[in-house]
């Protein structure tokens, strides 16, 4: 009997330790290692934020990792567009946790994963929110600025009608560029709340048609992260947007290198 008290007790003791661990006060960024897509998890305490989420249900198997394992419940999701390398796994998250708030852009995809996942977010009853450049959100400490799309601006294909999202936390900044391309980085440079950064999700995986110099100029950042697959047909990231990077003396952090990378501020 005694061995078994010892037992439960150290049991309590371990699952203590685990809440208190995982309950930090300091901001964490995830960017999830899916492939070639984009899955970010952004986490301050118990509350999450997941910008898009990879092309398959890989993603699930990092919000495993990352989340309390008795946090159930996703505050935001949002899906930057409607392209599978940023909303497949989305099917599966919307299945397997309860979303407070989905927010995305008038965007649409006829594909069936597509409509399964719109089908998803209504069976679960989350509240959608269409995101432009007039949003502003706040989960806690958290603030969110959308910067893109814009009803300024006219800029043609899905890409770049990507929800562009600044991140505040104090004094931290974040800045995550889903799949905009050198046109909408180059309008992205002349507004002032991207002025120094700390951290910066490269566009379109390294794309050459995607990060300006402009914007690298604006942005200043000390991080820059490319979600990407180890295997991708498209040459992601390219050359150009390597070199650019370290013409900045920027830090580079890959996906396909290093797995799941973490940043805490």
């Amino acid at each position: 009997m005694k061995y078994l008290i010892n037992l439960s007790l150290l049991s309590l003791v371990a699952i203590f330790l685990a809440i208190t661990n995982i309950s930090s006060d300091n901001l964490s960024i995830i960017n999830c290692d899916v492939g070639q897509g984009d899955a970010t998890l952004v986490q301050f305490k118990n509350n999450q934020i997941l910008i898009d989420g990879g092309p398959d249900k890989s993603v699930l198997s990092c919000l495993g990792e990352y989340m309390p394992f008795y946090d159930r419940t996703i505050e935001l999701v949002i899906l930057t567009h409607p392209e599978k390398d940023h909303f497949g796994g989305l099917i599966d998250v919307f299945k397997n946790y309860n979303v407070s708030k989905f927010g995305t852009t008038n965007s649409e995809s006829g594909s069936l994963e597509y409509k399964a996942l719109i089908n998803e977010v209504g069976s679960k009853g989350s509240d959608s929110i269409i995101l432009d450049n007039r949003v502003n959100l706040r989960l806690g400490k958290i603030y969110l600025d959308i910067l893109n799309p814009s009803k300024e601006t006219t800029f043609k294909g899905s890409n770049n009608d990507g929800v562009v999202v600044l991140l505040k936390y104090d004094k931290f900044k974040a800045l995550f560029t889903a799949d905009v391309e050198n046109e909408v980085s180059d309008y992205l440079s002349t507004n002032d709340k991207v002025q120094n950064v700390n951290y910066i999700k490269v566009n379109h995986h390294g794309s050459k048609n995607g990060l300006s110099e402009k914007l690298l100029q604006a942005t200043k950042p000390k991080i820059a992260v490319i979600s990407v697959g180890a295997k991708n047909s498209y040459g992601h990231p390219h050359k150009e947007i390597l070199d650019l990077l370290e013409k900045y003396n920027v830090k580079i952090l890959r996906t396909d290198q290093i797995g799941n990378i973490e940043i805490e501020n």
